[in-house]
């Protein structure tokens, strides 16, 4: 399966004396200028009915530009018909709430089973599009909202949103701890010296932006409301850890069981049965790729969350007169 892709402008004036790969660039926004140079050397940019294959190529103006090309289908996945929680679909996008213990991308050990199966399945075309439409991810166990490009036009814009940081992402956590207030945190993240599979606050790092704020604060934990600026790998739940307020359940920044003292059993078992991070996704904001909406979409927590955040606040209220 492939698509065909048929592009055609005439070279503006401004666009005198620029090369060939500068003015594609200017004229199908739509698309990466790694894509457009890919489509020059491979000789399917033609410049008045002449094949142009040399990026470099300067332009005098008032020439007939066109691009034929086919996007052949990425074969190295298999579809697999996994349910979707699908909040919103047109043409271009696709918004989903992923549950926990959904793998987002295919990698070793998880070939089968995950977002990009299931999404090859439900849009058979998505296959054409780089990584699937997948612009941005959320870890296995972390659920919530991501937006899914459905063809390379919409992936190239949301692309320049995220770099742009014009996405607005919201999560909700409970962390370990009591938090007194909100705050920022402003630490870069790179890869950890000696655990491969962990990022760590690093100067070496990139630059890693976390906004959050307190919703209720229990007696040994503190449900936050987070906001992100950049997204790094593992970004909250390594600056989280980084301030000692790791998220609870969390096993590869130290969010383990901590229940205050005279825990109820109920608390002590939720603690200790809670077997992913109490990180969720909860709302998401962007300017519709192809037509420039604002659009916005929230995502209620999950039933384990709500179930800790019950356990917590009847703690809480059981030993008010102790902590308050």
């Amino acid at each position: 399966m492939h698509e065909n892709i048929e592009l055609n402008a005439i070279v503006p004036d401004y666009l005198i004396g620029k090369r060939l790969d500068q003015a594609l660039a200017d004229l199908f926004p739509d698309y990466s200028r790694s894509r457009l140079k890919e489509w020059i050397l491979a000789g399917q940019v033609t410049l008045d009915g002449k094949v142009l294959d040399k990026p470099r190529e300067k332009l005098f103006g008032g020439e007939q530009v066109e691009i034929r090309t086919q996007v052949e289908l990425q074969q190295q996945h298999q579809a697999e018909a996994i349910e979707l929680d699908i909040q919103y679909e047109d043409d271009h996008i696709l918004v989903i709430n992923k549950p926990a213990d959904l793998v987002v991308h295919p990698g070793a050990g998880n070939s089968h089973g995950t977002l990009l199966n299931a999404l090859l399945n439900h849009v058979p075309q998505i296959g054409t599009v780089p990584r699937a439409g997948i612009v941005h991810r959320l870890d296995k166990d972390t659920t919530g909202l991501m937006v899914v490009a459905k063809t390379i036009p919409a992936q190239t814009h949301l692309v320049a949103q995220l770099q742009a940081r014009e996405i607005s992402r919201e999560y909700e956590a409970v962390v370990n701890g009591t938090m007194v207030a909100g705050g920022t945190i402003d630490e870069p993240i790179g890869r950890h010296d000696s655990k491969r599979t962990s990022m760590a606050v690093r100067a070496t790092g990139k630059p890693a932006v976390t906004h959050y704020r307190v919703m209720k604060k229990f007696r040994a934990h503190t449900h936050l409301r987070l906001k992100l600026e950049t997204g790094r790998t593992h970004q909250i739940r390594v600056h989280m850890a980084y301030l000692h307020h790791p998220i609870v359940g969390d096993p590869l920044y130290g969010g383990r069981p901590r229940p205050p003292k005279s825990a109820s059993e109920e608390l002590r078992d939720t603690l200790r049965n809670f077997r992913r991070q109490a990180l969720h996704a909860a709302q998401l904001e962007l300017a519709h790729p192809i037509t420039g909406e604002w659009l916005s979409w929230q995502a209620p927590l999950p039933e384990d969350m709500v179930h800790l955040l019950k356990v917590l606040k009847q703690d809480s209220d059981q030993h008010e007169a102790d902590w308050d």
